[in-house]
Order: C-alpha cells, then sequence, then structure tokens
C-alpha cells in the first residue's frame, strides 16, 4: 500500500481524475452527441484535462484551504 504520507497528493490525484472525467464526458456529449466515436472523443477530452486537473488542484488547494478558513466561524 502507499504510505499515508502521500494520501494529500493521493487525494488530489483521485479528485482531479473523477472531476475532469466528470467535465469531459459532459462537455464532449455537448460538443458533438452520442456520435459512434463519443467514447474515444471522451477518454482523449479526459486525459488532455486531467493533464490539466491534477497540477491546478495541487497549486489552488491551499488558496481554497485559506479561503474556507475565512469563510467558516471558529468554534
Amino acid at each position: 500500500m502507499i504510505p499515508s504520507k502521500y494520501a494529500p497528493h493521493l487525494f488530489s490525484l483521485v479528485l482531479s481524475g473523477l472531476m475532469s472525467l466528470i467535465v469531459a464526458g459532459i462537455s464532449t456529449y455537448r460538443a458533438v452527441g452520442l456520435v459512434p466515436d463519443f467514447s474515444r472523443m471522451w477518454v482523449n477530452a479526459w486525459l488532455t484535462a486531467w493533464v490539466v486537473a491534477f497540477p491546478a488542484v495541487l497549486l489552488v488547494t491551499p488558496v481554497a484551504r485559506r479561503a474556507v478558513q475565512m469563510l467558516v466561524v471558529k468554534e
């Protein structure tokens, strides 16, 4: 198994993979509909999106955490 110290990076990898998969699927469907080559186009769009999404999640996560800390009430 993977050591727990890598959990934040693994979480970012899984999150970015799933989110980009969903968004790429919706975007591909909206752009071309259910054409015979839909699956291939979806996977190509997803892989391209994931290459951008994973580093973006790594960079944006600290900013998002700080924003959430500023928005919530400390108990």
